[in-house]
């Protein structure tokens, strides 16, 4: 009896992971080399910021890791400048920070290879499992192209 209800929970444990539990997983863009991987869920956010390159503001970028992909959700910027969305798509939405951010939201677009090249003048800063930061200068060095993907377990 003891036996029977152990495999049955294990057997729901390993469906649940299945469907569930992953890695955002951040790879050399170039070689492919691995730099790290985080312990994530399927609902679980994630985000991206930096120092625009342009306009020298803060910019972060929010993904969904969902159905086994990425998805943008939705960016917080400070400044116009080019490479800075202008215009509102279907579906997307601008509100105003109360620190006079601005918040582009309704991207829910899947996103299948994202790349980010870490800066050589200012760091790019991922933030993962509730609020983790992590230096991808630090981790993948300047002018790494960093890219990242969502692997399940199974």
């Amino acid at each position: 009896m003891v036996a029977a209800l152990l495999l049955l929970i294990t057997a729901a444990a390993t469906a649940f992971c299945y469907f569930h539990c992953g890695w955002l997983t951040l790879r050399d863009g170039r070689t492919g080399q691995l730099y790290r991987r985080f312990p994530v869920h399927d609902g679980d956010t994630f985000s991206v910021g930096f120092i625009h390159s342009v306009n020298k503001s803060p910019l972060t970028d929010f993904y969904e890791l969902r159905d086994g992909s990425i998805f943008v959700e939705k960016t917080v910027y400070y400044g116009f400048g080019a490479g800075v969305q202008t215009e509102l798509e279907e579906g997307q939405t601008l509100e105003y920070g109360e620190d006079g951010s601005m918040i582009v939201s309704g991207f829910d677009r899947e996103i299948p290879d994202l790349l980010y090249i870490v800066g050589t003048v200012s760091d790019h800063t991922l933030t993962v499992n509730g609020g983790r930061e992590i230096s991808l200068r630090d981790l993948c060095g300047r002018n790494a192209m960093v890219r990242f993907s969502y692997e399940r377990f199974f």
